[in-house]
Parts: C-alpha cells; sequence; structure tokens
C-alpha cells in the first residue's frame, strides 16, 4: 500500500473539494432532518398516551428492527449500489413520520419506530462507503481522515441545529396546531417530514453514483448474494487481526460511553431549580451535539500530534475519556458537571474518525458497506449491553458508581488499542 499523504483541502482535485462539500450538506440536512424530532421524541409520546414502559418498548421495537436488518442491507447496498439503498432509506423515514403523526394507538406506533429501525438499517455503511471510495477515485494517497470529520463535523451540527429547533418549534407553534386537533409537538415531526422530502431530493439529485442494473433479476441476485457477502466479511473481521481488535475495542467503548449518553439527564435535572430544568437539559443537549461537532473538527489536527498515526489517537482519546468519565460522576453541582460534559462530548466527537480511518484502511470497495454495518451491529450490541450492566450498577448502588464502573470498558479498549498500534507500527497505517 502507498504512503498516504497528508490532507490539505486548497490542495485537492476540484472535483473531490466539489466531492466533499456535497456530502457535507447531505450530512447537515438528512441530520437535520432527524434532530427536529430528537429533542421532543419522548415529550411526544407522552403526550399520545404513552407510559415510560410503553415508551422503552417503542425503542426496544426500533433497536431489534435495526440489529435485525442491519448487515442484509449493508450486504445489498454492496451489491446494488449505494444511492438506491439510502433512497429507500429516505422513504422509510418518510413512512415513520407519516405514521406517527397520524397516530396514538401503541400498535400503530410500533410500526412507526419499526420503519424508523428500517430505515437506518438501510442507512448504515452505504453513503458513508461511497464517500470514501469517490474521495479516494478523486484524490488517491490522500488521508481520508481529515474528510471523514469534515463530514462527521456537518452530520454533529445538523443534529445540534434540528435538536434546538425541534424544541422551539412546540412553543412557538403549539397553540396554533392545537386549535386543528393536533399535538403540540406534531410541529416539530411535520417540520422533519418537510426537511426529509429534501434529503430525498437532494439525494437523487446531486450524489452522483454509477448506476448499477436495478431490474428485478439483479435485485433478486443482490438478496440472494447477501449471505456470502456477509459470511466473507464476517471471515474477515475474524481472520484480520487489525479489523478484530478494532471492533472489540469500538464495542467496549461504546460499552462505556452509551450509558452516560442516556442517563445523563436524569443525574443533572437535580442539581438545577425545577422553574428552569427542562429548558436547562434542552440547552445543554444542544451543547452536546455542538461539541460533538467541534471535537470532529478537531480529530484532524488532533492526529497531527500522534504523526497520523491514528492507532495511537484512538488510544489517547480512549485513555481522556475514562478519567473525564471518571471527573463527571463525581461531580456534585451543575457549574461543574456542565464544564466536565462539555469537555466529554467534544472528546467523544474526535474519535470517530481514527476508527474511521482505520477500518477503511482494512477492507476492500466491495464489502465496504457490509464491513460499516457489522461495526454499526457490533456497536449497537455494545450499547445495550452496556446500558443493562451499567444500568444495574447504578440501580443498585448510585449513577456515579456506575459510570465509574463502566470507565473500566474504556480501560480494556484503551490496552486493545495500544496492542492495536504495536501492530500497526511495522506496517503502513
Amino acid at each position: 500500500m502507498a504512503n498516504e499523504v497528508e490532507f490539505s483541502f486548497n490542495a485537492l482535485p476540484g472535483s473531490a473539494r466539489r466531492h466533499i462539500r456535497v456530502f457535507q450538506i447531505h450530512q447537515f440536512l438528512d441530520r437535520f432532518a432527524m434532530g427536529l424530532t430528537v429533542a421532543v421524541v419522548a415529550l411526544a409520546l407522552t403526550d399520545r398516551g404513552m407510559d415510560l414502559f410503553q415508551i422503552s418498548l417503542l425503542f426496544g421495537v426500533y433497536s431489534i428492527t435495526t440489529m435485525a436488518m442491519e448487515l442484509p442491507f449493508g450486504g445489498l447496498a454492496d451489491n446494488i449500489g449505494r444511492k438506491p439503498v439510502f433512497l429507500a432509506a429516505v422513504v422509510a423515514s418518510l413512512i415513520s413520520l407519516a405514521v406517527f403523526l397520524s397516530a396514538s394507538d401503541f400498535y400503530v406506533l410500533a410500526l412507526s419506530f419499526a420503519f424508523i429501525g428500517f430505515g437506518r438499517a438501510l442507512r448504515s455503511g452505504t453513503l458513508d462507503a461511497w464517500f470514501v471510495e469517490t474521495f479516494k477515485a478523486n484524490a488517491p494517497n490522500v488521508d481520508v481522515q481529515p474528510a471523514l470529520a469534515k463530514a462527521q463535523w456537518a452530520n454533529a451540527m445538523g443534529l445540534a441545529i434540528g435538536a434546538v429547533l425541534g424544541g422551539i418549534l412546540p412553543d412557538a407553534f403549539g397553540s396554533v396546531v392545537q386549535r386543528h386537533g393536533f399535538s403540540i409537538y406534531d410541529v416539530s415531526y411535520a417540520a422533519s417530514f418537510a426537511v426529509m422530502v429534501g434529503v430525498l431530493i437532494y439525494t437523487m439529485f446531486a450524489i452522483a453514483e454509477e448506476p448499477r442494473s436495478l431490474n428485478p433479476n439483479a435485485l433478486k441476485q443482490g438478496f440472494a448474494n447477501v449471505p456470502s457477502v456477509i459470511t466473507e466479511a464476517g471471515r474477515l473481521a475474524l481472520k484480520h487481526p487489525t479489523l478484530s481488535i478494532l471492533l472489540t475495542a469500538l464495542a467496549f467503548f461504546i460499552m462505556a460511553t452509551n450509558p452516560v449518553e442516556v442517563i445523563w439527564p436524569t443525574y443533572a435535572k437535580p442539581m438545577l431549580d425545577q422553574g428552569y430544568a427542562n429548558t436547562a437539559i434542552g440547552a445543554l443537549t444542544a451543547c452536546y451535539f455542538f461539541s460533538i461537532a467541534f471535537g470532529a473538527s478537531l480529530a484532524p489536527h488532533i492526529s497531527q500530534i500522534f504523526k497520523r498515526r491514528h492507532a495511537v489517537t484512538l488510544m489517547a482519546i480512549f485513555a481522556c475519556l475514562a478519567a473525564v468519565q471518571i471527573a463527571l460522576a463525581m461531580q456534585v453541582g451543575i457549574g461543574g458537571f456542565v464544564g466536565i460534559f462539555i469537555v466529554y462530548s467534544v472528546i467523544l466527537g474526535a474519535s470517530e474518525t481514527p476508527a474511521s480511518s482505520i477500518l477503511h484502511r482494512c477492507v476492500q470497495d466491495r464489502q465496504r458497506s457490509t464491513m460499516l454495518s457489522l461495526r454499526s451491529l457490533i456497536q449497537q450490541l455494545g450499547a445495550a449491553l452496556g446500558l443493562v450492566l451499567v444500568g444495574a450498577m447504578a440501580k443498585l448502588y448510585s449513577t456515579p458508581v456506575a459510570w465509574i464502573f463502566g470507565a473500566g470498558f474504556l480501560v480494556i479498549a484503551v490496552i486493545l488499542t495500544g496492542v492495536l498500534a504495536m501492530r500497526l507500527r511495522v506496517m503502513p497505517e
């Protein structure tokens, strides 16, 4: 493998610069549409008469659907094309939003959440793989990590701005829609539907992919090839030591961090004056996404400190996360908690692209979507296991004890990435 040259945006060919901008806009719009509902989904379900147990079941439907479909549709994208599969994901998202807007029955809402999971599975490993492959074709032997960081930054910014606007819209227009018999939170969902239509149109006209045969026989063959593609990708992950270590480290990483991302509002809210607690939690949620975006923008600079040795960079980031997670658990006042939580979120944002850079170097184009789906599946399983274990610790002891316990998983991830760094020292990274 030829050594990759340092990334310089201005020195890239015009086609590569345009490719990055097109994908940044796409990622921003797609995540903006999602962000519009992130801030209000639990409130919207409560407004529809769902209790906490039913809300948990609905999110369970989403998770089960996503995990069941993740790998098959990643393999399908490798066979029939990334753009068609992503367009199908957008259609699934539109169906989900339409069903949600028209329903208040639990089982119908479960159908909506199943379509969310279906769309998530279709999305995974589609245009991300297209972006990397097209970038490599337009800028051969250029380090792809800074390009991925630019896309990640746009992704997080879309979520952040969407979350802010999604929380404002019900207060601004809720009284108007209530007079017509709708929930105040339907405003955010309707706005998400409109933006998602924009994503559909943008994808159709701005995302260029060499067309592949989409006749019924090709589609049938695409599904028929999925088992062999998955088997081959699984064998690659098991037989390729770099991939095996990386995916295991990422599983431990998400086991530690996902419980913090889920539980933190319940820990922070008692520190706040109850008169403005919900508003403050909403503002801090936006800060969380903005901080992730900022962390993503810092990732190339952090990588430069470690001479673009991505495994070493990842090891350092995981070590910092472990220390900051312990510090977060020790906070008893809102000022200290907010400061540490923002630092924690920035480091989370910086962690994405070093791992992605290592993974993309280990796979061929024909397996890229499947491997991205495999990574997503492993991380979802890690997230679920982490929530069960850390949640049990929180119930038995306390949230701070549970978070400190979870930081132990990050220590394991540090050890694994250290092993990975030693392996990659003797080969081109």
